[in-house]
């Protein structure tokens, strides 16, 4: 293998890593912490500030509520000023049915989603179902999306990972 071969393969590489850590740990942190949430559905392990809801308890956190359907969701209509869903609805099965729950409780609806920029996180077919047509991570309505292609075909034979 060449230099130059060596120096493209760094490079690239060096940007995936660099884009990842820019979208999902900073972009994501600071949407996070730039407000109290009411409602921070699909939690994983981030305190959102208000009600922590997510279908799996994967650490202490304080208001948190376990659920069992997403689709479902056992709030009232408007219950909620503000929900942020963040890096959730690129896992699920119908992001617009999904999304529509979401309108449902909450006044205000923040979706936190790969942005395209970010090649490692849009492509990770190990978890993602959908690739989400947009280079801003931060959307108040739901971004234009198509099918990751040959996700379903993966998850059917080595299952969906969930490593939130």
């Amino acid at each position: 293998m060449s230099i130059e071969s060596i120096t493209v393969v760094f490079i690239i590489t060096l940007y995936l890593l660099l884009a990842n850590y820019a979208s999902y740990y900073w972009g994501k942190r600071r949407i996070l912490n730039g407000q109290k949430w009411d409602l921070n559905i699909c939690c994983g392990k981030t305190d959102g500030g208000g009600v922590n809801v997510d279908i799996v308890k994967h650490k202490e956190l304080p208001r948190f509520k376990q659920v069992d359907d997403i689709y479902n969701l056992p709030f009232e209509d408007g219950q909620f000023e503000t929900v942020l869903c963040s890096h959730t609805i690129e896992h699920v099965d119908d992001p617009r049915r999904f999304y529509s729950e979401l309108q449902r409780v909450g006044k205000q609806v923040t979706l936190v989603v790969p942005p395209l920029y970010d090649l490692t996180a849009v492509f990770n077919i190990l978890e993602h179902k959908w690739i989400f047509l947009t280079f801003k991570k931060r959307h108040h309505t739901l971004p234009r999306f198509i099918k990751l292609p040959f996700a379903d075909l993966f998850h059917r034979l080595f299952g969906q990972r969930n490593n939130a």
